[in-house]
């Protein structure tokens, strides 16, 4: 086979493939023996249909398809021997002629390969990137304590409703003359939480109530914009919500107030596991371990972004081929149309521009991913999604058994590679530039990452 390579401007590329017929032939007859092996046609033997029979009906098929696989593999040959970073997929030529596979070979196809802009990044120590250490203050360590006793508090019964309390009770339809309804809408155990109702004159009317009491309110009142509130506590379609316009009594017959817990032993032996934390001094100073750790990571990842911006600017504007970039995007997204790919190429290529730049960053540190690292990945995505939760004390085999899930899935896998690459990087490069280190509170570095400067 005969390939040739054009590429004048350097990243708009033409492949050509001149395919001869000793290029397919011996696969096709192979193909077409296997088929007359298995081939069952009336009035012959397993084995025994003509090979005219066999190539006439499949002949034309076997080729095209073994022609197609060849030039496949030629073209990544190509490519990878003589190092050309291809864009994409190849895309056939606008300058293909049509071909019959039916006449006589040889046969030409010519393919339009998207080629990666030719530049160099390097970073050393003249590079001088910023670098955040986010502090750890007694008032972070206050909100995550009060997190802690929140999560782990419980309800219990009281007599009198303070705000934020949970009420239990009966709930009867009223006539005109404030009697109750017959064959009104009754609801027992009717469960309210006053503190949602929007209106202030329908939730004035639980100020300090007591266990037993009965008061007079207004449903639709209470929740004029909120037919799912209302069809929720009176236990009726949207259609009747809709039109109901009666006060309701409501007996009091429970009130209930989540209390937090208190800071103690129980509360330690909750969040880290019996016997780890001894006191309240031990377990603050926990939370400040772990709040630095979880810190640590949010600086690193912004590290990896003014990296990318120190990058990019050092680059410069990089010339991509366009035209034939939208062509392709347009082919891995046929489902979305031209609309998408105009709407969503300019995002397309700044990714594009620093997944090259970054390609170039793993080479030179020799970065590598080994099995262990996404492995490693994927158990911290797990305790990270547990500690959200409050679970710091999670055993090392559900971490294990729960990685393990999550490596089943390969769109996980992908994105911990990309986690186990980015962290691989970022601490190769913090020991090859200059760290311009700088501390900032919480709220300064979350003001700084929400303005993306």
């Amino acid at each position: 086979m005969k390939v040739t390579f054009e590429n004048p401007d350097k990243v708009n590329g033409l492949m050509t493939l001149t395919v001869e017929e000793t290029d397919y032939k011996e696969n096709v007859e192979k193909t077409l023996k296997d088929y007359r092996k298995k081939a069952q046609v009336p009035g012959f033997r397993p084995g025994m249909v003509p090979m005219s029979m066999i190539k006439r009906q499949y002949g034309t098929a076997v080729k095209v398809e073994a022609i197609n696989k060849l030039l496949g593999e030629e073209i990544y040959k190509y490519v990878n021997e003589n190092k050309i970073q291809m864009l994409g997929e190849p895309l056939p030529s606008d300058k293909q002629e049509p071909v019959d596979v039916e006449g006589e070979a040889p046969y030409t196809f010519m393919f339009d390969i998207a080629v990666a802009p030719e530049f160099q990044v390097a970073l050393t120590g003249r590079d001088k990137i910023d670098h955040y250490t986010i502090t750890v203050d007694d008032k972070l360590i206050d909100q995550q304590v009060e997190m802690y006793a929140s999560r782990s508090g419980h309800n219990e019964k009281v007599e009198e409703y303070q705000d934020n309390d949970m009420l239990k009770g009966d709930l009867r339809e009223l006539d005109e003359n404030g009697n109750t309804k017959e064959g009104g809408i009754t609801v027992s155990d009717a469960v309210m939480l006053p503190a949602y109702i929007k209106v202030d004159d329908q939730k004035k009317l639980f100020d300090g109530v007591k266990l037993g009491d009965i008061i007079t309110f207004n449903p639709k009142k209470a929740y004029p914009e909120n037919l799912g509130e209302l069809t929720g506590l009176l236990k009726i379609s949207r259609e009747e919500a809709e039109n109901i316009t009666s006060d309701f009594s409501y007996q009091i017959t429970e009130i209930s107030r989540y209390v937090k817990a208190e800071v103690n032993q129980e509360l330690f032996d909750a969040v880290y596991g019996a016997g780890v934390v001894k006191d309240e001094k031990e377990f603050r100073e926990k939370i400040a371990e772990a709040l630095k750790a979880q810190f640590a990571t949010d600086s690193d990842y912004r590290f990896i972004l003014d990296v990318r911006a120190h990058c990019e600017k050092k680059v410069g504007k990089l010339e991509f081929p366009e035209a034939l970039l939208k062509r392709v995007m347009l082919n891995n997204n046929k489902d979305k149309g031209a609309d998408f790919v105009e709407k969503n190429f300019d995002m397309s290529i700044k990714e594009l521009k620093w997944h090259l730049i970054k390609e170039q960053l793993v080479a030179a540190n020799n970065i590598k991913i080994e099995d262990a690292d996404v492995k490693e990945a994927a158990k911290e995505a797990a305790r990270a999604q547990f500690a959200q939760y409050g679970m710091n004390n999670i055993p090392d085999e559900y971490l294990e058994n729960y990685a393990a899930d999550m490596l089943k899935k390969q769109e996980y896998v992908e994105n911990l590679i990309d986690r186990s690459i980015d962290r691989k990087l970022t601490e190769a490069l913090k020991k090859v530039v200059k760290l311009n280190e700088k501390e900032a509170t919480l709220e300064e570095f979350n003001k700084l990452m929400e303005s993306g400067k």
